[in-house]
C-alpha cells in the first residue's frame, strides 16, 4: 500500500530479536502491536516478552533523526513506499532508540552502553551517539570508584578497534591505566588483548602503587596468555614489549632476586639488581645524576594525579634525592632543574642536610592531592626529614604513613610529621618483635617512686606547648617492637595524639604499666589497646575501669559521655601480661561490653572472669595458654554468635576429666563434646586453633561452624590423625591453610587425599621425614618445635 506524505503519516516498523526467547505464554503473544503516541508509559519489561514488536511511528520523525531510515524511506528503495517495514535487532536497545529519537528520558549504563552505541552506530542516530560519547567520556574521566567493569571495558575497546572508533580504544587505555591496581584485582585481567594491556602501560596516567604491583601483574597475564601464545613469532616481543615498561630500579631487592627464576623475567631481573646495586653504591646524601641522564627516568617513582597510595617498602635504593626527583616536572627539564640546583647555594648533595627546606622551596614540585597513604618501610637511606619536606610540599592530603622497621624514626620525627603535615590520622611505627623480653618479668621502673627513663629525643615543654593542637588528626598509632620507647615519650604521645583511638604497643619492653596507665587516662577517646608482652599490669587496668571524667577537667567533657574507657573498648589485646591477676582481670571482663576483639593468651585468665563478661559482639578470641575450662568457654562462645576466629591452643583444662554423676564414672570427652557442640550451634568460623580435647570425631560436632574455615591450627594435646585430615577437604572447602603441632603420622598416597577439585594440603607425613610436591602448596616442618605447616 502506498504511503501518504503528512506530517501525521505512521509507518509501522516489525522489530526481531534476533536471538529466539524461551516464551512462556501462548502463541498469540508471540508478537505484540505498540504506538509511539504513548512512548512515556510503555511497560518495557513486558514488551520485551515477544519475540517481535511491531512499533507505529511518524515516518516523518525517523527520516528526520536517522540516517538509516532517511536512506530506506526517503530514497529509492522499494520500501519508501511502504507502510510496514521490517527490522532485525535486539528488542530492548531498538526500542531505548526510539526513546531517544522521541526525546524521552534514557540512562545509558555500563551495561547498555555497547547495545545503545552500537545500535545508534547502525541505524545513524547521531544525537544518540552524541549522547552516549559524552557518558562514556564523562565515566572515564571521573575520579569515582571504576563504574565500568572490566569485562564490558574489554568488549567496548574491542567493539572500537573492530569498528575503527578511534576514540573509544584511547578512552578505554585511559580508563585502565588510571584504575590498573583495580583491573589488577579482577579475575578477568588476564584476558586483557595485549594491545590494550600495552597502550594502558605506556599510558602517562598509568597509576600503581609500586613497580611491584605493576611486575607482578604483566608476569601474571603473561602467564596466563603464554600457551595461547606459544608458536607465535611474536611471542617473545610480546613478553618485552609490555616488561621493558617496568622501572627496574625502583623494585626491591628480594623481589628481583626471587624473580630470577622466571623465565619471562631473568634478564630483567639481573638488570633491576644491577641498577639497584649502582643506586647502593651511591651515599645516600650523594646526587643521583651520578648516574647519567639516561638513568633518571627509571629512577622517577610512578606518580599521577591519580595516585592514591604510594608504596615504597622494601626498597633500600631509595633515598631523598630519589624521592624528590619524582616530585619535579617530568618532561625535558629535569637536566635544567638540575644543573639550576648545582649552580645555587644549595644542591643534592646538601637535600639531606640542614637546608632540605629551602631547596624545596626552591625547586617547582609538583602536587599530587590524591596521594593519601604512603609506605617507606625498610627505607633506611631515606632521610626522615627531607622525606617528610617532600610529603608537606607535594602530599598535601596525606592521611597515612606507613614506617616502619626505621629505628631512626623517633618521637621527635613524628612531631615534626604532624606538625608539617596535618591531616595525617595513622602511623605504623612497627619494629621487629620476634626476640622479645619476656613480660613476665616486669620493669623495675614501673614503680612510681622509681623516675622512668627518659628517651634521648623526647620533645620539651616548649616544642611541647606549640605543637599541642597539631596532633589532633591522629587517630591510630602503631608502635609495635619498639623497645626504645619509654614512659616520657607516651607523655608526650598523649598530649599532642589527644585524638588518639587506636594504639599498638606491643613489645614495647621499656614501658612500664604506670606510664601506659598514664597514656590510657588522657586519650579518652581510644577504643582498641594492643598491649602485648608489655608491662601492662593493674594500673593500667585501674586507668581502664576508672571513669574518664576523672582524668580531664569538666569543660572539655560537656559533651562526652562519662563512661570508663572499658566499656568503650572495642579491641583489647594483651597476651603475656602477666602483671594483671585474676581479680584485675575480673573487674575489666566485666566493664567490657562493646569488644569485637579479645586476646588474653598467656594471662591468668579464670573461669570467673569469662562469666563476668557481658559482652555479645565478640569476633576474635583468644584464650591460648590459659587455664580456663570446657564450660566457661562454652558460656562465652554462646553469648557471642558473631565469632569468627576461636583460638584455645594449649588449655589443659579443657581435656580436664570430669564426673557423671548419673553413671558415677569419669569421662574424657563429655565436656569437650559440648563445648564443640556449642561451637557448633553458634557460630561461623574462619580460623580455629584448639589443642587438648580435641580429636578427629570432634569435626562432626563442629562441622556446622568450619565450613567457612580458612585456618586451622592443631596443637599439642589435640589429634587430628589420618581420618581428620581425610575429611578436611569435605567439611571445610575453603581452607586455605592447615598449622599442626606435635602430630604424628605416617605416609600415606596423596592422590586417596587430595581430589580432582583440590589444590589442598592434605598430605600426611611421618614424624621423622619429609617428601612431598603438592600443588601450590609450600609446606616446612621443623624437627626442634614438631610443627608441620601447609600454606595454599
Amino acid at each position: 500500500m502506498a504511503s501518504s506524505t503528512s506530517d501525521d503519516d505512521f509507518i509501522t516498523v516489525v522489530c526481531s530479536n534476533p536471538n529466539p526467547i524461551q516464551a512462556n505464554t501462548t502463541s498469540t503473544d508471540i508478537e505484540i502491536l505498540i504506538s509511539v503516541t504513548n512512548i512515556p508509559s510503555w511497560d518495557l519489561p513486558s514488551i520485551l516478552c515477544h519475540q517481535t514488536v511491531k512499533v507505529q511511528a511518524h515516518r516523518n520523525r525517523l527520516i528526520q533523526h536517522s540516517s538509516y531510515f532517511n536512506g530506506l524511506l526517503s530514497g529509492s528503495f522499494s520500501e519508501s513506499g511502504l507502510d510496514c517495514i521490517a527490522i532485525e535487532w535486539n528488542l530492548e536497545a531498538f526500542l531505548h532508540i526510539l526513546n531517544c529519537i522521541y526525546d524521552c528520558p534514557l540512562d545509558v549504563t555500563s551495561n547498555n552502553f555497547l547495545p545503545l552505541y552500537e545500535g545508534a552506530l547502525y541505524f545513524g542516530v547521531e544525537m544518540l551517539l552524541m549522547r552516549c560519547k559524552t557518558w562514556f567520556s564523562e565515566v572515564v574521566s571521573t575520579e569515582v570508584p571504576p563504574q565500568v567493569q572490566l569485562d564490558d571495558l574489554i568488549s567496548i575497546w574491542s567493539f572500537g578497534l573492530e569498528h575503527a572508533r578511534d576514540f573509544l580504544p584511547e578512552l578505554c587505555g585511559s580508563y585502565l591505566a588510571r584504575n590498573f591496581m583495580w583491573a589488577i584485582s579482577m579475575n578477568c585481567f588476564v584476558d586483557i588483548p595485549y594491545d590494550l594491556l600495552l597502550s594502558c602501560v605506556k599510558h602517562m596516567n598509568l597509576t600503581v602503587d609500586s613497580e611491584m604491583h605493576l611486575s607482578n601483574a604483566l608476569l601474571v597475564w603473561i602467564d596466563a596468555n603464554t600457551e595461547c601464545m606459544e608458536g607465535l613469532s611474536r611471542n617473545e616481543d610480546v613478553c618485552t614489549g609490555i616488561l621493558k615498561q617496568i622501572r627496574l630500579s625502583l623494585l626491591p631487592l628480594w623481589f628481583a632476586a626471587e624473580k630470577r627464576s622466571s623465565c619471562h623475567f631473568s634478564k630483567f631481573a639481573d638488570e633491576s639488581i644491577d641498577s639497584i646495586f649502582r643506586l647502593l653504591r651511591i651515599p645516600s646524601t650523594g646526587s643521583v645524576d651520578a648516574l647519567g641522564a639516561s638513568h633518571l627516568h627509571d629512577l622517577r617513582i610512578r606518580l599521577t594525579k591519580f595516585s592514591k597510595r604510594v608504596n615504597l617498602s622494601s626498597c633500600s635504593q631509595i633515598t631523598s634525592a630519589v624521592l624528590l626527583l619524582s616530585l619535579l616536572p617530568s618532561a625535558n627539564s629535569i637536566d635544567y632543574i638540575l644543573r639550576g640546583i648545582g649552580q645555587s647555594p644549595f644542591n643534592l648533595e646538601r637535600l639531606d642536610r640542614d637546608q632540605c627546606s629551602e631547596v624545596l622551596n626552591l625547586l617547582p614540585t609538583l602536587s599530587f592531592e590524591a596521594v593519601q597513604e604512603v609506605d617507606i618501610s625498610k627505607c633506611p637511606r631515606l632521610h626522615l626529614q627531607s622525606a617528610i619536606e617532600c610529603f608537606r610540599k607535594s602530599f598535601p592530603s596525606l592521611r597515612i604513613l606507613k614506617a616502619a622497621f626505621l629505628l631512626k624514626f623517633k618521637i621527635s620525627t613524628l612531631r615534626k610529621l604532624v606538625r608539617k603535615c596535618p591531616m595525617v590520622c595513622e602511623v605504623d611505627l612497627t619494629t621487629d618483635t620476634s626476640p622479645i623480653i619476656s613480660s613476665q618479668v616486669s620493669i623495675v621502673s614501673s614503680s612510681p617512686a622509681i623516675t622512668p627513663q627518659i628517651s634521648n629525643l623526647s620533645l620539651n615543654v616548649r616544642d611541647m606547648t606549640s605543637f599541642y593542637n597539631s596532633g589532633l588528626s591522629i587517630a591510630k598509632l602503631t608502635l609495635e617492637g619498639r623497645n626504645d620507647l619509654y614512659d616520657s615519650d607516651l607523655q608526650y604521645i598523649s598530649r599532642f595524639c589527644v585524638s588518639l583511638q587506636y594504639v599498638n604497643l606491643k613489645g614495647c619492653t621499656s614501658l612500664t604499666d604506670v606510664g601506659i596507665a598514664s597514656l590510657l587516662r588522657r586519650c579518652i577517646k581510644l577504643h582498641s589497646v594492643l598491649v602485648c608482652d608489655t608491662s601492662f599490669g593493674i594500673n593500667s587496668v585501674l586507668a581502664l575501669c576508672s571513669s574518664s571524667s576523672n582524668h580531664i577537667a569538666v569543660e572539655q567533657i560537656e559533651n562526652e559521655l562519662l563512661d570508663s574507657l572499658a566499656l568503650n573498648l572495642q579491641i583489647l589485646h594483651m597476651g603475656s601480661c602477666k602483671c594483671v591477676d585474676e581479680t584485675s582481670l575480673l573487674k575489666l571482663m566485666s566493664q567490657m561490653q562493646k569488644l569485637k576483639s579479645l586476646c588474653l593468651s598467656d594471662t591468668h585468665l579464670s573461669d570467673g572472669a569469662l562469666y563476668s563478661f557481658r559482652g555479645s559482639s565478640l569476633e576474635v578470641l583468644d584464650i591460648s595458654n590459659t587455664m580456663v575450662s570446657n564450660a566457661a568457654v562454652a558460656y562465652l562462645v554462646s553469648g557471642n554468635p558473631g565469632l569468627k576466629c576461636l583460638k584455645a591452643r594449649g588449655c589443659r583444662n579443657l581435656s580436664q576429666q570430669e564426673s557423671d554423676p548419673q553413671k558415677r564414672e569419669f569421662s574424657i570427652s563429655y565436656s569437650c563434646r559440648e563445648l564443640h557442640n556449642e561451637i557448633g550451634r553458634t557460630c561461623m568460623l574462619e580460623e580455629i586453633a584448639l589443642g587438648w580435647g580435641f580429636s578427629y570425631t570432634s569435626l562432626e560436632a563442629l562441622k556446622p561452624a568450619i565450613t567457612s574455615l580458612r585456618k586451622i591450627t592443631v596443637g599439642l594435646g589435640g589429634l587430628l590423625g589420618e581420618d581428620g585430615l581425610r575429611k578436611l577437604p569435605t567439611i571445610c572447602p575453603m581452607l586455605e591453610s592447615i598449622i599442626l603441632y606435635f602430630q604424628v603420622f605416617v605416609i600415606v598416597d596423596l592422590e586417596i587425599i587430595v581430589g580432582d577439585n583440590y589444590d589442598f594440603p592434605c598430605g600426611l607425613f611421618c614424624y621423622t621425614s619429609i617428601s612431598c610436591d603438592i600443588r601450590n602448596i609450600e609446606c616446612s616442618y621443623d624437627l626442634d618445635f614438631g610443627i608441620i605447616i601447609f600454606e595454599v
